[in-house]
């Protein structure tokens, strides 16, 4: 994998990966330290989408404060004795609130006036109730994931999984954003899904892990969050991705310490690359 900045990219794409994304803020915080990118366009996924909003509101230390607060209130990925409408864990409730508290008016007003922003969300097919036909295209997504191990892949689609760039600055400026966000992280049966535009919604991510803009015009700086041993030869594009497997699992949510790793690992490795 070509591991080389672009001096200057006009895209900016931050993939999925649930709490892995956590790299992608250190990586990025790092970054900015030294060069200060301005893209034109920026496109997000899954845990993706609430990177690139963090990044753009400029609120990426909050947002780890914020997570790593709450995870230290959790101690287990398990909801057996809850008596309320959460579901069997609590990930859905405790990241929505999470996203909520992050990306409040203030930082969706600056998001609403800023570069282009879309995010990826998929709908699964009908007509199977959307947890069903959604935890399928799961195992689609997984078994293509492993087998094929590249980033952008086709057969959710094929099992007549639906999807869509979402206009996140419209979001922003009508203040729903946080739900946006929310809705393109939606891995069933874990997660319930939700609806966007009268749609149920799930997990982008199962179309592509790292979507490219629209329009999809010069250099572009991807970020992964875990090593793929196939990537399409193009030029333009400029990979990057942690120099090993990231402490956080992607969607264990009682372990702050992993979280403080995985952001330490990205800025680790912003360093690295400079520095090569």
């Amino acid at each position: 994998m070509r591991q080389i900045l672009p001096e200057n990219p006009k895209q900016i794409v931050f993939s999925g990966g649930g709490l892995r994304c956590f790299w992608q803020g250190g990586f990025m915080q790092e970054l900015e330290k030294t060069r200060h990118f301005k893209p034109a366009r920026i496109t997000g996924v899954s845990g993706g989408a609430l990177a690139g909003a963090a990044w753009l509101g400029g609120i990426e230390d909050r947002l780890l404060q914020v997570m790593c607060a709450r995870f230290e209130e959790q101690d287990s990925n398990i909801n057996l004795f809850e008596d309320d409408d959460s579901g069997l864990t609590p990930h859905q409730t405790l990241y929505c609130e999470v996203v909520s508290e992050a990306l409040d008016d203030a930082v969706q007003s600056k998001i609403a006036d800023g570069p282009q922003f879309q995010i990826l969300i998929a709908h699964p097919p009908d007509p199977l109730p959307p947890a069903l036909s959604g935890a399928a295209m799961t195992l689609a997504y997984e078994a293509e994931l492993h087998i094929k191990n590249a980033p952008h892949f086709d057969w959710a689609e094929k099992m007549g999984l639906d999807y869509s760039l979402v206009d996140a600055n419209k979001a922003a400026r009508e203040r729903v954003l946080d739900d946006l966000v929310c809705a393109a992280a939606v891995i069933p049966p874990v997660f319930k899904p939700p609806h966007w535009d009268g749609r149920p919604v799930v997990d982008g991510g199962m179309a592509d892990q790292a979507p490219m803009p629209e329009p999809d015009e010069g250099e572009t700086l991807i970020l992964l969050t875990r090593d793929y041993k196939r990537l399409p030869d193009d030029d333009s594009r400029y990979y990057v991705h942690p120099g090993s497997e990231t402490p956080a699992d992607k969607i264990d949510f009682t372990d702050p310490a992993k979280l403080l790793e995985t952001w330490k690992m990205g800025a680790a490795d912003a360093k690295r690359i400079l520095r090569e």
